[in-house]
């Protein structure tokens, strides 16, 4: 299997179409859980621009603990109930906060990071971990981002989910 990556779209809608495509299209038929992931932040740090962190975060006992990414390293471990990522794997909901430094108990893995979207990834309905995004643009993520990251993240869930 090769990789296919297209030409991204100036469209920010039309981009995450495309997105779409390649994630389905890359992850293909893979079964391992640590390969789709890889390829999947590599697919979204392509396709987005003004980012400059995005992976996946991965529940182990009360913490989640840090899985593929792309971006500079970053916090390890993040502690049970503290932290944006926290917020969303919590109550199993996206969470987009547009300045993190109002954000209370925001946790600086790279202080150049102003804005963050972070969504819940679910394998058959349990909360397995977070995919996190972060910018070093205050404000970066539109309502146009959220539903595009949206069916990514649903692209991504249907992947992992295959038996």
């Amino acid at each position: 299997m090769s990789v296919v990556l297209y030409p991204p779209s100036q469209d920010v809608a039309e981009n995450y179409q495309i997105m779409r495509r390649a994630l389905r299209e890359n992850l293909g038929v893979e079964k391992n859980m640590l390969a789709i992931l890889s390829n999947a932040s590599a697919i979204l740090n392509y396709y987005l621009e003004d980012i400059n962190w995005v992976g996946f975060y991965l529940a182990q006992g009360d913490d989640l603990v840090l899985g593929p990414f792309q971006g500079k390293p970053a916090c390890p471990r993040l502690p049970h109930g503290q932290g944006v990522c926290m917020a969303s794997y919590l109550p199993a909901k996206m969470i987009n906060v547009p300045d993190v430094e109002m954000f209370p108990g925001h946790i600086a893995c790279d202080g150049d990071t102003r804005s963050e979207i972070v969504y819940p990834i679910r394998i058959d309905g349990e909360v397995i971990g977070v995919l996190d995004i972060d910018s070093p643009i205050v404000n970066r993520f539109t309502s146009v981002d959220e539903t595009g990251l949206s069916a990514c993240v649903r692209v991504i869930q249907a992947i992992l989910g295959r038996e």
